[in-house]
């Protein structure tokens, strides 16, 4: 038996609006990023889509999606 998932609402910044959040399989969550474009020294910037990505990664987890 399947576990109830959970309502997540995000901040959709194109219509400036939290909508829920429906994945395009409702089996499987699937997620991209790209990497750092980085032309000077490191700086704590180069984390932020890492860390980012690390935190919605588990917190879809702990809702119960199969990423």
């Amino acid at each position: 038996m399947e576990a109830e998932k959970k309502e997540l609402r995000l901040y959709n910044t194109m219509t400036q609006q939290k909508e829920v959040f429906k994945p395009i399989n409702p089996s499987k969550v699937g997620m991209y990023v790209c990497g750092i474009t980085a032309y000077g020294f490191s700086h704590i910037g180069h984390a932020c889509a890492s860390v980012s990505f690390d935190v919605l990664y588990r917190h879809l987890g702990m809702l119960y999606w199969v990423i």
